[in-house]
């Protein structure tokens, strides 16, 4: 598994959702169904527990895809 796939899964667990979605890096944030602020405080929980990175609610908003927020993790 890619590191790529890898943050992906771990997105998917984050975020919870309760219907099956498709994600890719390209996915863009706001037009995930789920994508709620409930969604975002487990990717922030994510980051932090998962890949020891902290991010705000201000990093959140500042970015467009799943990819962007791959970038965050600076790897």
């Amino acid at each position: 598994m890619s590191a790529q796939e890898k943050f992906i899964d771990d997105f998917l667990s984050a975020t919870d959702f309760q219907e099956p979605v498709e994600v890719t890096m390209g996915s863009v944030l706001r037009e995930l169904p789920e994508w709620d602020s409930l969604a975002a405080l487990g990717v922030i929980v994510m980051f932090d527990m998962e890949y020891g990175k902290v991010i705000t609610g201000d990093d959140l908003e500042k970015v467009t895809t799943v990819g962007d927020l791959y970038q965050l993790l600076g790897l």
